[in-house]
């Protein structure tokens, strides 16, 4: 263990970037794209990365990978990993923003615009601190895409070996209902595992005279839509927060017509992931048995998502130690576990690491939430995440290589 170099500079390169990546992150904001379509967010971060001297690799599809400094099997240290996500919502804007989203119905209403532009800025001060030889650990920039889906691009980037030789790895996220200036820090569980759940239902359909002639497919969807996700309640450790919430539900266009098929869709998600592995069979145990009395074909799907993101103890001191070392003493705040689905967690099941939550919200305020039209976030979160993650990239390089991933 040697000394860390100084924050300082760290804090002083973050700033020289601030205006030229406010712009970045406006760039990608107006220009959002969906899920393994990020094709000119991909070229965008590729060409700034090639003009700072770096050799960003695309991945297949979209996204690309980016290692900075030397490699760690010289110094017999890990390569730590700052990972950004890059895919966008099906989700109106409503910001009236003059960068607001050119492409009607799609946005970047989860904050992954910030995301980005952070790891990236945290990548431009890295390649800089590595020219001046303070930086002690080879880093590896993850620029994802495809984390709105199930079950996530992150699974991809691992089966392409972007992982590979990396024993750490590090995230934020953007935490509207958070002051711009703190971060949200968890031990153990930051987030939940989180599933897609859809039922479909089809029957011969008929008119509404005759209900008793066909099965009733829109009965049996209202019967599966509030019990199904009462009888979790009763069958599931309720400590384990489990939780199945409808998103859309489809059936029928007559008010006189028994429709052929209908289908209903939402989200299972649990806090412990003990009880995540028990909820698919219990789910397709609970189904069958609702629908046996209403004559009614019965599909069910059930795509399994991604666990909760467990973050590792030790990252979270590298991670809280960085930000008081270069946002304030008292900038890192606890903040709850969510419901809320991070295929960050599969990072997880092969090294440890940590993600926190970077406050968005505009000091006084109001509190927006993610996933919403509206969503606004105070630009200065870049910069914080920036000398955040770039701080937690140098302390991490200071720790012995983790037994869990030994340097390739």
């Amino acid at each position: 263990m040697t000394s860390p170099p100084p924050a300082a500079r760290v804090v002083e390169l973050a700033t020289e970037l601030d205006a030229e990546l406010r712009e970045i992150r406006r760039a990608i904001h107006a220009n959002p794209e969906l899920a393994r379509m990020e094709h000119e967010t991909t070229a965008l971060l590729l060409d700034r990365l090639r003009r700072a001297g770096l050799d960003p690799r695309p991945l297949q599809g979209t996204g690309l990978v980016c290692d900075i400094g030397d490699d760690p099997r010289e110094q017999g240290r890990r390569r730590v990993a700052l990972r950004g996500d890059l895919d966008a919502l099906p989700v109106p804007e409503t910001t009236g923003l003059p960068y607001a989203s050119r492409r009607s119905g799609v946005s970047h209403a989860c904050g992954h615009d910030l995301h980005a532009t952070a790891v990236l800025g945290a990548g431009l001060v890295l390649a800089r601190l590595a020219e001046e030889g303070q930086l002690p650990v080879g880093v590896r920039l993850i620029f994802q895409p495809a984390e709105e889906v199930q079950p996530g691009g992150a699974r991809d980037v691992l089966e392409q070996g972007a992982m590979d030789g990396v024993g750490e790895i590090y995230a934020v996220h953007a935490a509207p209902k958070i002051d711009c200036g703190l971060v949200g820090s968890r031990i153990g569980p930051i987030t939940a595992a989180s599933d897609n759940v859809t039922v479909r239902v089809s029957a011969a359909g008929g008119h509404t005279s005759r209900p008793h002639l066909t099965g009733d497919v829109v009965y049996a969807l209202g019967h599966v839509i509030t019990q199904l996700p009462a009888v979790l309640g009763r069958r599931l450790d309720p400590r384990a927060g489990a939780n199945l919430t409808w998103g859309a539900v489809h059936a029928g266009q007559a008010f006189n017509t028994i429709p052929t098929s209908g289908s209903v869709t939402g989200t299972l998600r649990c806090l412990d992931e003990q009880t995540w592995e028990r909820a698919g069979a219990l789910v397709e145990e609970v189904v069958g048995d609702l629908l046996a009395p209403f004559d009614v074909a019965v599909e069910l799907v059930h795509v399994r998502g991604m666990p909760p993101v467990v973050n590792d103890e030790r990252s979270v001191h590298v991670i809280e130690a960085a930000t008081r070392e270069v946002v304030a003493e008292d900038a890192v705040v606890l903040t709850e576990q969510s419901l809320g689905g991070e295929d960050f967690a599969w990072y997880l099941t092969h090294v440890p690491g940590a993600m926190v939550r970077l406050g968005t919200r505009i000091p006084g305020g109001p509190a927006y939430d993610i996933h919403r039209g509206d969503l606004l976030i105070d630009e200065r979160a870049i910069g914080v995440g920036v000398r955040v993650l770039a701080r937690t990239a140098q302390l991490a390089g200071l720790r012995p290589s983790s037994p869990h991933a030994p340097v390739a």
